[in-house]
């Protein structure tokens, strides 16, 4: 299982960028995915995620109403609209995938920034300037 995450770079604040995050070898709509970022210096945070089953993404407080998250199956990308930019959002970004078997679609909703995944993209970082 491996993921693959691009579309990082600088952005001005107030801009857009968005990421992508590819499954090679296996289909990511049989897994539960999240986006998570680290900032330097801090802990890596649970940014939004979404279940094998789910309707609609949850998303962090920090990012509600600026980035939007969805998958395109006919792809197998998950991808992470980012809109009005902060540069407290200065971070390396990463997806994760975890099979859909191993939590249900409501426990993983619920947990999504604190489960453990079985695979994590490289990372790719965005910058805001301000």
């Amino acid at each position: 299982v491996q993921l693959q995450a691009s579309g990082g770079g600088l952005a001005r604040s107030g801009g857009s960028l968005r990421l992508s995050c590819v499954g090679l070898g296996f289909s990511l709509n049989d897994y539960h995915i999240g986006w998570f970022r680290q900032a330097p210096g801090k802990e890596r945070e649970g940014v939004s995620c979404f279940s094998s089953s789910a309707s609609s993404p949850y998303y962090a407080d920090s990012v509600k109403g600026r980035f939007t998250m969805s998958r395109d199956s006919a792809t197998n990308t998950v991808y992470l609209q980012m809109n009005s930019l902060e540069p407290e959002d200065t971070a390396v970004y990463y997806c994760a995938a975890v099979r859909f078997r191993r939590y249900s679609s409501s426990y993983y909703y619920t947990r999504c920034f604190n489960v453990g995944y079985d695979a994590w993209g490289q990372g790719t970082q965005v910058t805001v300037s301000s």
